[in-house]
């Protein structure tokens, strides 16, 4: 069976826990921000018609999670976009990101949450049982 990338939510008191998961690292990264997306609108509403590059730097993969959720965050909100298409390259404890999406429509994109960030409440990057590599953490909406 061929691992394949996805992204699920989980429940944690009053917040929300987003996961991705993915056959390599970079994939379960970028999955995890889908799964931020999925949180604010469905991914599938959004047209990936304005590319945005995201660098970071942190000094573990946990919380180059955390920089790499809140940035993208970050950017939704000073430039009132929505972003749901995502790639990811990480080097060491660098990461380079590329982000696409549009700006925020309220009357299609029917935005459920505002997200106001990433936490390292139920931190966790490395692989699970399977093999699978696994990115999660709670956000705080």
């Amino acid at each position: 069976m061929i691992p394949t990338s996805r992204w699920e939510h989980y429940a944690h008191g009053a917040d929300i826990g987003v996961r991705g998961i993915g056959p390599t690292m970079e994939e379960a990264f970028e999955q995890a921000a889908v799964a931020l997306a999925a949180v604010i609108t469905d991914p599938s509403r959004v047209e990936p018609r304005n590319e945005l590059i995201i660098q970071c730097q942190a000094p573990n993969l946990e919380v180059l999670l955390v920089d790499w959720l809140n940035a993208l965050i970050y950017e939704m909100a000073v430039r009132r976009m929505i972003l749901a298409r995502f790639r990811v390259r990480i080097d060491g404890d660098r990461l380079q990101g590329t982000a696409w999406g549009e700006e925020a429509d309220v009357a299609r994109h029917e935005p459920a949450v505002e997200v106001k960030g990433a936490t390292y409440t139920d931190l966790f990057v490395g692989q699970n049982a399977e093999g699978e590599w696994v990115a999660q953490c709670i956000v705080d909406v």
